[in-house]
């Protein structure tokens, strides 16, 4: 996992692959807020983003969630949320597998899980032995747009 600002961009840019910096680019140079909801392709689907709008949730409603094909770069354009991170582990029981179908497995339950803010200028780089608990809300609940991109693991 990588948590980190766009402000940072060009000082931390040599770290980040292509396609990394493909991705976090077009989080900094693209005007969120009139972005529809829906995808839009950036380099096929090889690299694309995700736009949605909902309300967080409590912690306790959301379920922890993976993926294995792609990496998400989570970005709010605007709202606050929480997220929580944790480590894959063998021990994490399998709530529900759509891996072939969605990219994306839920877990029961994680342990050791981290809460990071995500607010407009902060994304998480998110890879597939990082479990992550998205949507959660800070106190109350609060609108969001958030831009998720998603980056194939065969382009890093």
């Amino acid at each position: 996992m990588i948590y980190g600002q766009l402000k940072n961009f060009e000082q931390e840019k040599v770290i980040f692959s292509p396609a990394l910096q493909k991705g976090l680019l077009y989080l900094k140079n693209t005007d969120l807020a009139t972005l529809s909801v829906g995808r839009h392709d950036i380099d096929g689907d090889t690299i694309f983003a995700l736009v949605s709008e909902y309300v967080t949730e409590p912690k306790k409603d959301r379920r922890p969630e993976a993926h294995k094909k792609y990496i998400d770069i989570q970005y709010l354009a605007s709202g606050e949320e929480m997220i929580g991170c944790s480590l894959l582990a063998p021990e994490y029981e399998v709530l529900q597998d759509e891996l072939e179908l969605k990219d994306l497995i839920f877990y029961k339950e994680v342990q050791q899980e981290v809460d990071m803010l995500l607010k407009p200028g902060v994304y998480a780089v998110l890879f597939p032995n990082d479990v992550h608990r998205p949507c959660c809300m800070l106190g109350s609940a609060a609108k969001v747009k958030k831009v998720v991109v998603k980056i194939a693991i065969s382009a890093l």
